[in-house]
């Protein structure tokens, strides 16, 4: 990557919302999220080997994820995370709702959030990667070093999971 900040500036322009959406489904705690995506930048600052430009998507995903399982592989996170986090809704454009109808909707989300919680780590992301930001197995298996066949596994079970627990009604 050449050392033109303009480059880095341009970069975090376009991909900090999508970085900082990653990080916050992953923590679970926005100020957390927003520490970690800064990290994921100060990274790239960092960074001086030559790439493409098409791979930077998947470049700063795989740093984010990484720099989110550090975060959580720390001694602290394990601490922190024992008291209880409230659910904090991201603010997601929507059509004129009636306040019943919203209120349904946050109730919905709550669930579905504390459901998807309860996943496992490699679930999550795997989720998230696939359905959220939407790469192909091939991708998500490449950014998380595993097989396309686990990531299916661990999407199938993800997913069989949330179905359960919301009565089939995703």
């Amino acid at each position: 990557m050449p050392d033109d900040p303009r480059c880095h500036e341009q970069l975090y322009r376009e991909q900090y919302a999508r970085i900082l959406r990653l990080c916050r489904l992953l923590l679970s705690n926005q100020q957390e999220a927003e520490e970690v995506a800064q990290e994921v930048f100060l990274k790239l600052m960092q960074t001086r080997t030559v790439q493409q430009r098409d791979s930077w998507d998947a470049w700063l995903t795989q740093v984010a994820i990484n720099a989110c399982r550090d975060r959580q592989r720390s001694w602290w996170w394990r601490w922190r995370s024992e008291a209880p986090t409230e659910f904090i809704d991201m603010q997601l454009p929507s059509s004129d709702v009636t306040p019943e109808e919203a209120t349904v909707n946050r109730e919905q989300r709550e669930m579905i959030w504390q459901f998807f919680r309860k996943l496992s780590t490699r679930q999550q992301e795997v989720f998230v990667l696939r359905y959220v930001e939407g790469w192909s197995d091939h991708q998500v298996a490449a950014m998380l070093g595993v097989t396309p066949g686990s990531v299916k596994q661990h999407l199938f079970r993800a997913v069989q999971h949330l179905r359960k627990a919301l009565g089939g009604r995703l």
